[in-house]
């Protein structure tokens, strides 16, 4: 299975979007844009994306990246994302979550005794989920990668293709 998942809701921030999305076919995977219905869905910017498939269509993944911006607080009112998120959890396989995209871990229940990072505003509400915030750009636990912003995607997507390439 070389499909990496890359969920997308409105008002996603493309640059955490698309810096990933040609990593993994880079890296020899094959993007699954995923949203909460297959639909065109717009960025911050105004740029937009198709997601392929519904969360409810998804199917097996190798690895799932969550871009931030605002579309995590929409992914995480969906039951089929969240749904999805716990499902390649509790598989093992790479969860990467930039900016605030761990709202999106929050809802699914991931983050409680796990190191985590993510965009400075979300810190109290990672914290409150019992998530154990460290001040770093990449944070790394387990099959979880969490990263702050923009400027970490380098590293960001150096650690979850690792974790990719282990299987």
């Amino acid at each position: 299975m070389r499909r990496v998942g890359i969920l997308l809701a409105d008002l996603f921030d493309e640059r955490e979007f698309l810096y990933p999305y040609y990593r993994v076919q880079e890296a020899g995977y094959t993007p699954l844009v995923i949203g909460p219905e297959a639909r065109e869905y717009k960025a911050k910017s105004g740029f937009a994306w198709k997601a392929e498939v519904s969360a409810r269509e998804a199917g097996e993944v190798a690895g799932l990246l969550i871009p931030g911006g605002f579309a995590p607080d929409y992914l995480r009112r969906s039951p089929e994302v969240l749904s999805l998120v716990r499902k390649v959890a509790e598989e093992g396989r790479p969860i990467g979550a930039i900016c605030h995209a761990g709202w999106v871990l929050i809802s699914a229940g991931l983050v409680r005794g796990r190191r985590v990072t993510g965009f400075a505003s979300i810190r109290h509400d990672l914290e409150n989920a019992g998530g154990l915030y460290q001040e770093a750009g990449v944070v790394v636990d387990g099959n979880l990668v969490t990263a702050q912003g923009p400027k970490d995607l380098p590293g960001f997507l150096l650690a979850f293709l690792e974790l990719l390439a282990k299987g």
